[in-house]
């Protein structure tokens, strides 16, 4: 009886985790296609609001170029280079400028050694080797067995929280920091801020939804590690 409702009890939480990251992306998504039809009122395109937003800041040697994808937008702090997806990096959108501002924060806290950013981009490789061999999870399974496999699983999940963790605080700053350059600059005006903080909090969102998941799955493993070990 009791294994019975252990098993429905982690059969939720994997459904409520699933819900948790699905709404966030619905969201993401919906605010997106919206703030996409809506030109900012100045007309520049996403790869003239980082560039301008980087000049301003003294961070001309930062290139601003284009990626495949769709929302595959980031700051690489390694090459010192924004890439925008085609649509954010031609496009004349609120999204275009809203999501080419918040890869300039990331820039920005480069600049002035953010504290987390730095934490963040030491532990990279460590999360990396962790969840590349979380791969041999199947392989470790056959010699540790279930228990085995489950620890393992569970040692993952906490590596990648704490890195999570971090970078969601990071995210929220360069959100601000977007905001703040936006304004600062007049790249964007008071009827457009709105949806444009809408637009940098769905996509914030979306890290938060994450974070939330990863917590239950790893409540989910550890309720199926103390089911196995009795």
């Amino acid at each position: 009886m009791v294994y019975g409702l252990e098993t429905m009890v982690t059969f939720a939480l994997a459904i409520v985790s699933f819900v948790i990251v699905l709404s966030a992306q619905i969201q993401l998504t919906s605010t997106y296609k919206e703030s996409k039809q809506k030109k900012n009122k100045r007309g520049l395109t996403g790869c003239e609001v980082a560039r301008e937003i980087l000049d301003k800041n003294e961070l001309s040697d930062i290139y601003v170029v284009e990626v495949a994808g769709e929302l595959s937008d980031h700051y690489d702090p390694s090459r010192k280079v924004v890439r925008l997806s085609r649509d954010i990096f031609h496009g004349e959108s609120i999204a275009a400028m809203a999501v080419a501002a918040h890869e300039c924060g990331h820039a920005l806290q480069d600049k002035e050694n953010y504290t987390l950013m730095r934490i963040r981009a030491t532990l990279v490789p460590f999360v990396n080797l962790v969840t590349y061999l979380g791969y041999f999870g199947l392989i470790i399974s056959l010699f540790a067995g279930v228990i085995g496999y489950l620890k393992l699983s569970i040692a993952v999940l906490m590596v990648v929280l704490i890195f999570q963790l971090i970078t969601l605080p990071i995210e929220f700053d360069a959100s601000r920091r977007a905001l703040k350059q936006l304004e600062d600059l007049s790249l964007s005006d008071k009827e457009e801020k709105p949806l444009t903080e809408r637009m940098l909090k769905a996509a914030a969102m979306t890290y938060v939804a994450s974070l939330i998941s990863l917590v239950i799955d790893l409540l989910r493993l550890v309720l199926m590690l103390q089911d196995r070990e009795r």
